[in-house]
């Protein structure tokens, strides 16, 4: 099954999804150090975002999440991707800023209503076409 998404910034990542249940800000919400979900009560808290497809179907804003994803970059505890449920224009500032800075950068696509759930193994591509996938294993 494929899904064609909206690029915010393009990039191609293969990996697993996170999703976050609850809507989240990362000011205040990811550690920008060790990259867990530090927002007390929320359904995730605890788990790392580092090296995941994140799945954001709603955010909670602030001016500061483009800095904390930015951190993420610099620390190599990014995600290796956002699928947001709507636009966004604070999280792909600090995507933009990495690519400035010459970092590794990730996707950022926007999906209404993704289906996505955690564990689900996704690959996306430049032009923001989102596929599953199952992991070749070797029995």
């Amino acid at each position: 099954m494929t899904w064609e998404s909206e690029v915010l910034f393009a990039g191609t990542a293969q990996g697993t999804v996170l999703r976050f249940d609850k809507p989240i800000s990362f000011w205040g919400g990811i550690n920008p150090v060790t990259s867990a979900v530090t927002l007390a009560g929320h359904p995730q808290h605890g788990l790392t975002i580092a090296d995941k497809i994140l799945v954001i179907p709603s955010l909670i804003g602030s001016s500061s999440s483009s800095a904390i994803i930015l951190e993420l970059f610099y620390k190599k505890m990014a995600p290796k991707a956002l699928i947001l449920g709507n636009r966004d224009a604070i999280l792909p500032v600090g995507v933009v800023v990495a690519k400035q800075m010459d970092w590794p950068t990730i996707p950022v696509v926007v999906l209404p209503d993704p289906p996505f759930q955690t564990g689900t193994k996704l690959h996306i591509d430049e032009n923001g076409l989102i596929s599953e996938f199952q992991p070749y294993t070797n029995s």
